[in-house]
């Protein structure tokens, strides 16, 4: 059976520091210049303009996702010996509490997507691990024009499913997903809060298809 493309196990990292801000944009001059071996005709595009665009617009696009993630991570909280002791707990639920903290993770999620593959290889599913993964996931379809999908523990889904065991630190777990929820060849991005369960999970259930 064809599998689908896993393209990626979203999650965001937060920089301690600022990248630097993109250069002004060129100015043109008001003189029409003939045109010649260094200035190409108008009605043919040059590669150097362009690409110096495409350049200012990754470079901008960088500036903003370092500028989310700097503000996202401030609005953490720490929790020290959480749910055991010598565990750090990062409680990201206050960038839910706010609305403006909320958009701005799903834009920094869409911008890391598209940065990373291009506009014109967008995902076409969303694929959430519960429980966190439901969280952003459905937003960031919306955002991304994909469709979504939940994963679930076992026994919370209708009909026929896929199922896929992980190792855990006390043990092993397991994940269903609807068969008929991705079609083969799909582009697919899994959406978790830890990278280590996402890519685990992701590569065994979604192999399957």
């Amino acid at each position: 059976m064809s599998t689908c493309q896993l393209i990626v196990c979203c999650q965001i990292k937060f920089p301690s520091t600022l990248q630097s801000l993109p250069p002004s944009p060129f100015l043109l001059s008001h003189t029409m210049i003939e045109s010649t071996s260094s200035h190409p005709p108008r009605d043919k595009p040059d590669a150097t303009s362009q690409n110096t665009r495409l350049t200012a617009s990754a470079s901008s696009t960088a500036s903003e996702l370092s500028n989310l993630k700097i503000r996202l991570h401030k609005s953490l909280r720490q929790f020290p010996d959480f749910p055991s002791p010598g565990i750090l707990f990062e409680d990201i639920l206050p960038l839910f509490a706010d609305h403006t903290l909320h958009r701005s993770l799903i834009r920094a999620l869409e911008l890391h997507v598209t940065s990373c593959y291009g506009e014109d290889q967008k995902p076409d599913i969303i694929v959430g691990l519960e429980a966190r993964g439901f969280l952003c996931g459905p937003s960031l379809a919306l955002r991304l024009g994909a469709g979504f999908v939940p994963v679930r523990k076992p026994g919370k889904l209708p009909g026929p499913t896929e199922t896929a065991g992980f190792k855990k630190e006390y043990g092993e777990d397991f994940f269903e997903m609807q068969k008929d929820a991705i079609q083969p060849g799909q582009r697919v991005v899994v959406v978790d809060d830890i990278v280590a369960t996402g890519r685990l999970t992701s590569h065994n259930l979604l192999s399957n298809f």
